[in-house]
């Protein structure tokens, strides 16, 4: 159970793909990458290195054939959090929405009042100093947020030449197109690259016609889960996952069921997972019907011959039709037991 006890601990605001052998006679091998070191390495194989220089570049979990091989990339969810910089009116309704995602806000103003009034929103942590001296102490990385929402674009420019050599997941600023580019042509003076620059989402927001604070937060936070929603780390091992496999009372043998590949319509995404039970229960979900239910006499069959298993499921042409399978994909799950 080790590697489900890294995964229970593991930094989440860092890159965590997990690599895992599909097929072969070393399916089931696997290693824990984060930020590229290994946290955990498990089972026969013993080409690591040149499988992970074939980490997909685009950060999608995928099955790739590698020397005749699949092997399965699956790119973590990653932790997110929010840094407003700027405590007015929009701030405010930015705060409560957080709240509502549960997306940790960090708020940044040099006015008290303002600050308070943060405080009293609900923000997670909030920060009385000028813009430059409290990005100096936020790290950033790859899952953090930047909103610019200053009061006047010299602020907005101070908090954008901080935040753009910062790792982020996002960085946006209000203002209006004159505004924007006064701040983007006086920092690319500056040397700022500008195809750095031209990375910003400025003016913030989707356009939805947003007037008044509370919708042009709205147009904000919606900007910012449709970023957060097209990144990677899609993968599914979930906390609720990862407590039920380490649970003590949860002793029987099971089988993690996996999807690792899908082509067209199907019930659930790459990374979709479930675990079957040796005593024929299921926890969690890979789409229900006829799928999941050959699936799970597949998962006991492993258990009882302790091997892992690659299956193809084709959901296209008048058999899968005459079976319930309506979605009209095909998908490929990879089996394992666990313990």
């Amino acid at each position: 159970m080790d590697f489900y006890n890294l995964l229970k601990k593991i930094d989440k605001s860092k890159e965590n793909i997990v690599v895992t052998i599909i097929s072969g006679e070393n399916a089931g091998s696997k290693i824990l990458l984060s930020d590229g070191e290994i946290l955990y390495k498990g089972g026969k194989e013993d080409k690591w290195d040149e499988i992970i220089q074939n980490t997909p570049k685009n950060k999608k979990s995928q099955a790739l054939t590698l020397n005749n091989k699949k092997v399965y990339f699956e790119f973590l969810r990653q932790s997110y959090k929010v840094v407003v910089c700027g405590a007015g009116h929009i701030s405010m309704s930015i705060i409560q929405m957080c709240k509502l995602l549960d997306l940790p806000v960090t708020v940044i103003d040099d006015r008290l009042t303002f600050t308070n009034n943060a405080v009293a929103a609900g923000a997670d942590k909030v920060i009385c100093e000028p813009f430059e001296q409290a990005l100096d102490n936020i790290q950033g990385d790859t899952g953090t947020f930047f909103i610019i929402v200053t009061r006047g674009h010299r602020y907005d420019q101070e908090c954008l030449e901080k935040i753009i050599h910062k790792k982020n997941a996002y960085i946006g600023m209000i203002g209006s197109r004159l505004r924007v580019k006064k701040v983007l042509d006086y920092l690319e003076e500056k040397g700022i690259p500008r195809e750095k620059l031209d990375k910003v989402y400025t003016p913030i927001g989707l356009r939805i016609g947003a007037e008044t604070p509370a919708e042009i937060a709205v147009s904000i936070m919606a900007e910012i889960i449709e970023v957060k929603n097209k990144k990677t780390g899609l993968g599914a091992y979930n906390q609720e996952l990862i407590d039920f496999i380490l649970d003590e009372k949860n002793n029987i043998p099971q089988a993690l069921v996996t999807i690792v590949s899908r082509k067209g319509s199907s019930p659930r995404d790459v990374g979709t997972k479930m675990i079957v039970s040796k005593d024929g229960t299921m926890t969690g979900t890979i789409g229900g019907g006829c799928v999941e239910a050959d699936i799970r006499q597949t998962a006991l069959s492993c258990l009882d011959n302790k091997e892992c298993r690659l299956v193809k499921v084709d959901m296209t042409g008048q058999e899968a039709e005459d079976d319930g399978m309506v979605c009209g994909g095909i998908i490929e799950i990879f089996v394992e037991p666990i313990n």
